[in-house]
């Protein structure tokens, strides 16, 4: 009976709802992109004041802030005012045709950030929600994000005993299609988020798996294996995803830029080759990252020369902090064994507003003064994913050839 009971309130609360959802009528449908290339935008707020969006798809503006005990200047997104229109939907068109790309947003209604409740897509970074803009177009990168007809990969949250953080760690794995009915090796990319990121990150807010699923059915990228990995040596996997519960995602963790996931990440790579079947060599193992992922992309490499063929780094930190680690000690040294080994490539990408941008270049100055090799790309913009995933797409097709 109470069983019965339960039911009935479920159907009772699920026909109201759906009666509800039929008195206010059709949902405004946003965000849409027309076909002059315009984008319109929409939000229900009857008894709003002023309502607005904000998004990197908008003129950027610049804001001092205090950083790391230092001030730096950082691209922040524009906006734009909503006008009130009927049954208090408010719209904003935009006055240009947006550039296909991937963009994030959310609404200002009377001050407080929302996300667009219209549209289903929707990204984290670190604690902050923002709702996504995709403006694809044949031709143009931002077609590699799109999800297209081909064969696509596997992606698999993977669990790994790490002896140094002395508990289970999540890693994120795509395997190329056909992985699974294959008895082929495959070379394998180690790829590492910035401060404040997961094993999620890439995956979600950069959409390597759509790129590398495109990449490999144009012919453009070798069928290979990646690993996204938590560079937050101090967690077991993501937010939400780890044992720790309710704990609101933060920038400020321990252990994240001072040696010990360095020292550590050979697990990672005795867990991949032991599990997955890799060519187990250095000709066939590259490595990258965005902002703190690139610098532990450079430590890595410097440290472990026989281990990595390949290596990209993206808007990448390169000064070591403070620490006594190893890991950061003899950085001129180690830099020239590294070169001594003859790696296949060093990739570092830019943006000419980034606020790592004089750190990179001073990094490039010491690679040109001692006839280091490497591969640079300067682009527009600051320190932002639009920059991280077109360094990801150049970056790719050149490994392992």
């Amino acid at each position: 009976m109470k069983r019965i009971i339960t039911l009935l309130f479920m159907a009772i609360a699920f026909s109201a709802n759906a009666q509800q959802a039929l008195w206010s009528g059709p949902a405004p449908e946003s965000p849409v992109i027309n076909e002059d290339g315009t984008v319109t935008f929409r939000y229900r707020a009857p008894k709003a004041i002023k309502v607005e969006v904000t998004g990197d798809f908008l003129p950027t503006q610049k804001m001092e802030v205090e950083w790391e005990g230092q001030k730096r200047t950082f691209d922040v997104p524009g906006a734009r005012e909503l006008k009130e229109g009927k049954g208090g939907v408010w719209e904003y068109t935009t006055e240009f045709a947006v550039a296909p790309d991937l963009y994030n947003y959310t609404f200002r209604v009377d001050g407080d950030t929302v996300i667009d409740p219209h549209n289903m897509w929707v990204n984290r970074d670190v604690s902050t929600l923002t709702s996504v803009l995709l403006v694809p177009k044949e031709g143009y990168r931002s077609d590699l994000y799109a999800i297209h007809k081909v064969p696509h990969g596997t992606v698999s949250k993977v669990w790994y005993h790490s002896d140094m953080a002395g508990f289970d760690r999540r890693l994120t794995v795509y395997t190329p299609a056909g992985y699974e009915t294959s008895k082929a090796k495959y070379p394998v990319l180690y790829v590492l988020h910035g401060v404040g990121g997961d094993e999620d990150a890439w995956v979600t807010q950069g959409r390597a798996t759509q790129i590398l699923d495109n990449l490999i059915a144009r012919g453009e990228a070798k069928p290979m294996i990646v690993v996204f990995t938590n560079g937050n040596i101090s967690q077991e996997a993501a937010p939400l995803e780890n044992s720790n519960g309710y704990v609101n995602p933060t920038m400020q963790l321990p252990q994240t830029m001072e040696g010990t996931f360095e020292t550590a990440f050979p697990e990672i790579i005795k867990f991949i080759d032991g599990r997955y079947r890799t060519i187990a060599k250095k000709q066939s193992r590259a490595v990258c990252g965005l902002s703190m992922g690139g610098y532990h992309t450079l430590y890595l490499s410097i440290n472990y020369p026989q281990l990595f063929n390949y290596s990209g780094m993206f808007s990448a930190a390169v000064v070591a902090r403070d620490s006594v680690s190893p890991i950061y000690k003899d950085f001129d040294a180690k830099l020239k064994k590294y070169y001594a080994g003859k790696p296949a490539l060093l990739w570092i990408g830019c943006g000419k507003t980034d606020f790592l941008y004089q750190a990179n270049k001073d990094f490039m100055k010491k690679l040109d003064d001692n006839g280091f090799k490497y591969t640079y790309m300067e682009t527009e913009g600051g320190h932002i994913w639009r920059n991280w995933r077109i360094y990801f797409t150049e970056f790719v097709p050149l490994l392992f050839k």
